[in-house]
């Protein structure tokens, strides 16, 4: 059993009565692992999304990105305003797909630089995935508010550079499905039947995507890493968009993408591994505020993943100390273990994903990450096609 081991772990961190409970429930383990008993092929298909996210691509080339997106997503028909996802017509247009008045919001949203917004098909280990780059910061921040925040203008902080998408209600899907239910001759059923019929079935009309910023990784400067400032950006782009991927990957094969530090830990592992070709601790300890550690960095990624009830000050400052000896264990596990190194980046992100922060944290960390690689050998699994986490961007 975990717990026992992992509530002796946490004691020696100095976890007491109050903040024991408070960290056995946030860093527990939440990805199922029946992918372990099935055979397992690599890379997942594409999800039903992915036709009508390449038909847009398609006719971007004819136009703009942000052109058709504005022309297919009701959400880009209204600004960025607070209070707006109060109004009538909001609501009415994101839970039933009413497009709003002519006239009432002319503009609807505006960026900054809509000529610069890309969009890509990327090819990852969770299959093809939709990835919407917007070079400018504040037209970033605008996408994020209207595509995950209700158009409302919240904050979005500095360290945040990526975002995935994922249970968008894409009206777009729905209308084109309605207008084919409309096609169709002799049909007895009304369109609220056929609908009550689709709505389970989430997958014929929810979005999965990943927006993306540039810029350099979590806010980090390039000479905090001792690199040339032009190649940090091109190393910061590579490591933002494997890092969503591995959220990804998480979401479909485990069943579970939270908003966590052990999911980030993994996804920057993979995103550091994708440029570097070896886990670098003290890049992951720059990007979540640790690069000082005991000192925290205020600002760092890590307090962007406090949890909901946030975790206490005490409860936190374990959680600091467990980041700290987890990535340095990881490190040597990297950099000592010659069998470790040349396993496939997939492998060892299988195998992490069956562990917690507390047993990659302790002295035991090198065995258990053995055990793990081990489960992940003896399961039927095939082998990916291509390596997909160093496949080139917009293939």
């Amino acid at each position: 059993m975990q717990i026992p081991f992992r509530t002796r772990v946490l004691k020696s961190y100095g976890a007491d009565d109050l903040s024991l409970p408070e960290l056995l429930k946030y860093n527990a383990n939440p990805f199922h692992c029946g992918w372990l008993e099935l055979p397992l092929d690599l890379p997942l298909p594409a999800e039903p999304h992915l036709s009508i996210w390449k038909s847009y691509r398609e006719e971007a080339e004819q136009t703009s990105v942000f052109a058709v997106l504005k022309r297919y997503f009701i959400q880009f028909q209204f600004p960025i305003l607070s209070g707006i996802s109060s109004e009538v017509s909001y609501r009415a247009a994101v839970s039933q797909g009413v497009w709003p008045q002519e006239g009432r919001w002319p503009q609807g949203l505006m960026l900054e630089q809509p000529e610069v917004l890309k969009l890509l098909i990327h090819p990852s280990l969770a299959g093809e995935i939709p990835v919407l780059i917007a070079p400018h910061r504040r037209d970033f921040v605008s996408l994020v508010q209207a595509l995950t925040r209700y158009n409302e203008p919240t904050t979005v902080p500095n360290s945040m550079g990526a975002c995935m998408v994922a249970g968008f209600n894409n009206w777009d899907r729905i209308w084109r499905m309605h207008h084919a239910w409309c096609e169709l001759p002799g049909e007895n059923e009304t369109w609220k039947q056929v609908w009550h019929q689709i709505l389970p079935h989430k997958e014929l009309y929810q979005d999965c995507f990943i927006l993306l910023s540039e810029g350099s990784y979590s806010g980090i400067p390039a000479e905090a890493l001792d690199l040339q400032p032009e190649d940090w950006l091109a190393t910061s782009a590579t490591i933002r968009l494997e890092h969503e991927c591995t959220h990804y990957f998480t979401r479909r094969l485990f069943g579970s993408m939270r908003n966590n530090l052990f999911d980030e830990f993994l996804a920057d592992y993979m995103g550091i591994l994708s440029v570097s070709g070896r886990y670098r601790a003290n890049w992951f300890l720059q990007f979540v505020g640790l690069a000082e550690f005991p000192a925290y960095r205020l600002g760092g990624r890590l307090e962007n993943y406090r949890g909901k009830p946030s975790l206490s000050d005490p409860a936190f400052a374990i959680l600091q100390a467990l980041v700290f000896d987890a990535a340095h264990n990881l490190e040597y596990i990297e950099d000592h273990d010659r069998h470790t190194r040349k396993l496939p980046a997939f492998e060892k992100l299988l195998a992490l994903s069956l562990l917690t922060i507390e047993e990659l944290a302790s002295q035991e960390a090198f065995r258990r990450f053995e055990q793990a690689l081990s489960r992940v050998a003896n399961c039927r699994q095939l082998k990916p096609k291509i390596d997909l986490h160093f496949a080139p961007h917009g293939e």
